[in-house]
């Protein structure tokens, strides 16, 4: 189930290879998969991801999150991806929790205000009012 974030970003769980041609139709430019490989049995591979990405002709990025965390490459990884975007993004992992997580700490980084991000997470249905402090310290100009 996608879930819209605001008019640039959404966020879901594990897609599959066959789903790529409709995200594709409903206007995602690129693809975001947060989901490190064989995280689960059975989950597709970022490969199955990328090449049916590439038959729909939208673009194809890698930036796994394991549950030990955030790095400050993700989110600057990440924070690149939402910039080059030419319109939205399907971000995804599991369950779409880390996306939503790593969206969050991007737009931090670029400038965004963390009440406003919380609210929009919290609108889409995700709690990321744990990682408050750390988005405060990124909108801040911390790293």
């Amino acid at each position: 189930m996608i879930r819209r974030i605001d008019d640039h970003v959404s966020v879901a769980p594990q897609i599959t290879p066959e789903e790529v041609a409709a995200i594709a139709q409903a206007g995602f430019v690129e693809i975001v998969n947060n989901r490190p490989d064989d995280e689960e049995g059975g989950q597709p591979s970022g490969a199955e991801i990328a090449a049916a990405a590439a038959a729909a002709g939208i673009a194809y990025r890698a930036i796994p999150i394991t549950h030990a965390g955030f790095s400050g490459a993700q989110v600057e990884a990440m924070a690149s991806a939402l910039t080059a975007a030419a319109g939205p993004v399907l971000a995804y992992c599991r369950s779409g929790t880390r996306s939503a997580h790593l969206w969050a700490l991007a737009r931090a980084r670029m400038g965004d205000a963390p009440q406003e991000l919380t609210g929009k997470a919290a609108a889409a249905g995700y709690d990321i009012s744990g990682i408050r402090a750390m988005l405060d310290a990124l909108a801040a100009g911390g790293r």
